[in-house]
């Protein structure tokens, strides 16, 4: 069984959007879940159109005339997928405990009555580093900080992270910090800019996964829903589900590259002379796969695969010559599967016939790279 705190104190980065998402896809892959909204402003709560009028604040408060326990306040939302409830009382807990001995493992103490139900307890942390998010850290196993493309983002993360050594150093109790791209708009080159940064300064607590920026998740939230039950084929799904996915791999052991990977060019060629320098150069032209397409009204367009993981960055952009944009990369022979991004919008290679659907409701292109032929 797995705990997992979502926080950032960095409002608007996509936490709750992240919690509500990952828990139902989680859910959906056959994982027993439970979402923990330890926010006051209730919004996986209210996200998910559950009554708040027994939470959180019910089970951990002395005072209250109500007291409940962990198992009287579990809602079920889905197949898998149950849900603590949220309120506005839950922001005076810090002021009513705050003298109180060991008030940092309230959470944990609740959390210890149910934890044999679920496989992964993933808990809505508010946008502070208070007495609740404490709780929350000494609670979980891991931290998921979601980042979007701002520097006052990227600030929350390194504050968190003083937050959690602190806990490790004092408490004893070490936490193991990830990084989600959130919120990620592949047509500005600011993004890419700001993932650069972002991996030159996190390193391996990045995911793979990036979560791009999708009207679908905002929408999913007002109607009350995750996002897989509003619209399983948008692109929001497909990355959501992606998370889940890499972060079961994870549990397994299975590490995937870090987020953006970047294609590596071919390696400079060695300076030769005369006949020899033209056959290496000709050698190394064939091991060159060109992709393209007529996208003449696009701003933008990437080529993205299982050649790369997916990603999308500079290393897979593509050039523009009058209406038709390319790019060639250095693949080893093998099967690919990949789609083009025009706008930020997937689509198919248009000039490939050979195709499969990927899961998530279109078609991925194939494409075999064979081995360069030798005289």
């Amino acid at each position: 069984m797995k705990i997992i705190s979502i926080a950032n104190q960095k409002g608007g980065c996509g936490k709750t959007t992240t919690s509500i998402n990952l828990v139902s896809t989680l859910a959906l892959n056959g994982k027993k879940t439970l979402l923990i909204d330890l926010d006051p402003q209730a919004h996986a709560t209210l996200g998910l159109n559950r009554d708040d009028k027994n939470s959180i604040y019910n089970v951990i408060s002395r005072i209250t005339p109500r007291k409940l326990s962990l198992r009287d306040i579990v809602q079920r939302v889905d197949k898998n997928f149950d849900i603590v409830p949220s309120n506005v009382l839950v922001g005076t807990l810090e002021q009513e405990l705050a003298d109180e001995i060991g008030r940092e493992m309230k959470l944990s103490e609740c959390i210890a009555t149910v934890k044999d139900a679920y496989d992964y307890i993933i808990i809505d942390c508010p946008p502070s580093l208070g007495f609740l998010t404490v709780n929350s850290i000494r609670a979980s196993h891991e931290i998921i900080i979601p980042v979007e493309m701002s520097r006052f983002s990227v600030q929350g993360v390194e504050h968190l992270i003083d937050i959690i050594n602190l806990i490790r150093d004092r408490l004893n109790h070490p936490v193991t910090p990830r990084v989600l791209i959130t919120m990620f708009d592949s047509r500005l080159r600011h993004s890419f800019s700001m993932l650069d940064k972002i991996k030159r300064q996190f390193g391996d607590m990045l995911f793979a996964t990036i979560v791009h920026t999708n009207v679908k998740l905002k929408e999913s939230a007002v109607e009350g829903k995750p996002v897989m039950a509003y619209d399983k084929y948008c692109r929001g799904a497909k990355d959501y589900y992606t998370l889940a996915k890499e972060l079961i791999a994870l549990e397994d052991g299975v590490r995937l590259p870090a987020a953006a990977a970047v294609v590596e060019a071919p390696a400079a060629t060695v300076a030769f002379s005369g006949r020899m320098q033209e056959t290496v150069t000709r050698e190394m032209e064939s091991m060159l796969t060109t992709f393209s397409i007529l996208a003449p009204e696009a701003q933008s367009v990437y080529v993205s695969g299982s050649f790369n993981e997916w990603a999308i960055d500079e290393s897979c952009r593509l050039t523009r010559r009058g209406d038709v944009w390319s790019t060639r990369l250095a693949l080893p022979s093998g099967l690919y599967r990949y789609q083009f991004v025009v706008d930020g919008r997937w689509q198919p290679d248009p000039a490939h016939e050979r195709r499969e659907s990927n899961g998530f409701g279109d078609m991925n292109s194939i494409l075999e790279v064979e081995a360069a032929a030798h005289a």
